[in-house]
């Protein structure tokens, strides 16, 4: 049987696996589905059309599926979409998107958001992520796997956050960060790749001396921009191909960003 406390508020025509656990005083919306093992704590506010998977866990006072905090937004049908196995602190907002992006904002799996994390309109989080206390992004950022967000770190709107980067506290970034990048401050600066993360991750010698040779030719070789990128092609041809792949999506981001890196 679902597990749902007597005083919470559960529209009828919201859909909740069977081994869904509600805690006392919650609200859940009509348009929202939850999947199995998912636990709400008490007080939880879950509303707008959300999409939410398996095992998470939901702590007291997060508000969750709320309309996109943009003086645009005119009641549009926008969607919030929460993968598996993720841990929503206190007080953590996430917002549904809006029309004038994608409409959704997407939530990976396997994240720790810790509390006051803000996740604003449009974002794409990917997994294996930490934030840590009043991180918050706002409309339209792209946070890759392995990212992490240091306690009152903010994101500027449109910025990308490549994988495995860190970003310290107190960092306000206005814009993108290329993958395995450590780096703080405000206005944020460098300071060198996520070593530690990445041999906890397994990276190999090889791989992590591609990695740290091509922040070399971005940041330290006094190349233009567009002649780190003609180095880091011919970096790759020397390279194994685990190790090629690292330098590869360094290269491909720098080729995607939109707003320049953080240099």
């Amino acid at each position: 049987m679902m597990a749902i406390h007597p005083t919470a508020l559960v529209n009828p025509k919201a859909n909740l696996d069977s081994t869904v656990e509600v805690g006392a005083y919650a609200i859940i919306g009509p348009h929202v589905s939850i999947d199995a093992g998912t636990k709400i704590a008490a007080h939880v506010v879950i509303d707008g059309h959300t999409t939410i998977g398996k095992d998470n866990h939901f702590h007291s006072f997060s508000s969750i599926g709320g309309p996109p905090q943009d003086k645009k937004y005119a009641g549009e049908v926008t969607y919030l979409e929460i993968g598996d196995r993720n841990l929503i602190r206190e007080f953590c907002t996430f917002n549904c998107g809006t029309v004038q992006d994608r409409g959704i904002t997407k939530v990976g799996s396997d994240n720790w958001f810790l509390a006051y994390v803000h996740i604003a309109h449009d974002c794409t989080v990917g997994n294996h992520t930490i934030f840590s206390n009043n991180a918050a992004l706002a409309g339209h950022v792209e946070i890759g796997d392995w990212v992490i967000m240091s306690g009152f770190s903010a994101v500027h709107q449109f910025c990308k956050i490549g994988p495995h980067a860190f970003v310290g506290m107190n960092t306000s970034l206005t814009q993108d960060v290329p993958p395995f990048v450590l780096l703080s401050g405000n206005p944020a600066q460098a300071h060198g790749v996520n070593l530690e993360g990445l041999k906890r991750r397994g990276f190999s010698r090889d791989q992590l001396n591609a990695i740290r040779q091509s922040y070399k030719l971005i940041y330290k070789s006094g190349l233009t921009l567009e002649e780190s990128k003609a180095a880091l092609d011919e970096q790759m041809l020397s390279l194994s191909a685990d190790a090629a792949a690292q330098v590869k999506l360094m290269r491909d981001f720098l080729d995607a960003s939109t707003r320049g890196i953080v240099r």
